[in-house]
């Protein structure tokens, strides 16, 4: 079912005039306390996963945690994966895959990122996350405005057209803040950001980030394709 009006109003007061990371601590406990069972996390054990895994884990670890295994990620993501679940206590991470028969049909040879990144990224990530999505009314995600000009206007309540909501809790961050929290909390990194990945999806679609460009920059660099497809740019106000 959809929130209420007067669900909706409650989260859309949450750490309004607050510090990033006050807001980023009320909106998670309210929703642990008030939405358990409601409410899932999507991540992609990338960069900067660990800051909403850890908030989250702070408040319910029992809080579902989805993670698109697309088969073409790199092998270090899914060993970080598994570290961090164990490290933060996580207990119900779910994976999502695409199907054996529907790789075969659609991209037998692991060649469609290639030529049609929107249509790999509909078949290994948008479809798998479809099936479940109907199963919960808020769903988390780690993005934040400073990561790109897609996500600048990026809200922390982010009511869908059917009724559901994506909740951003970080979207006011910036790099010293996720810096600052990964230090404090002693959380580990992902092992590729060492070596210039600062934002990181599917082997064919990702490339270190170069001096003085934005985060998700190495995602399907040379294209006009900026996101996956299960969030979509939010506009500008005028």
């Amino acid at each position: 079912m959809a929130l209420t009006g007067e669900e909706l109003g409650i989260l859309r007061q949450l750490g309004e005039g607050e510090t990033p990371q006050k807001t980023a601590s009320l909106v998670l406990s309210k929703v642990a306390a008030q939405f358990a069972g409601r409410v899932a996390l999507i991540s992609s054990f990338g960069a900067e996963s660990a800051v909403l895994l850890a908030l989250l884990a702070q408040n319910d670890p029992q809080i579902p945690v989805y993670f698109l295994d697309t088969k073409r990620h790199f092998p270090e993501t899914l060993l970080y994966r598994d570290q961090l679940v164990q490290f933060l206590g996580l207990k119900n991470l779910r994976i999502l895959s695409p199907s054996d028969e529907a790789l075969k049909d659609r991209d037998p040879q692991d060649q469609l990122a290639g030529f049609d990144p929107d249509a790999c990224c509909a078949l290994r990530k948008v479809e798998p996350l479809e099936v479940v999505l109907p199963e919960f009314d808020l769903w988390l995600t780690g993005r934040k405005r400073m990561q790109s000009l897609t996500r600048a206007a990026l809200p922390v309540i982010e009511p869908q057209k059917d009724g559901t909501v994506k909740i951003n809790p970080l979207a006011q961050w910036q790099q010293a803040d996720i810096t600052h929290f990964m230090r404090e909390k002693g959380l580990p990194q992902h092992p590729l950001v060492a070596k210039g990945y600062l934002s990181i999806g599917c082997v064919p679609c990702t490339r270190p980030v170069k001096e003085g460009e934005d985060s998700r920059a190495g995602r399907w660099a040379g294209k006009v394709k900026m996101e996956c497809g299960i969030h979509r740019p939010v506009p500008r106000q005028a």
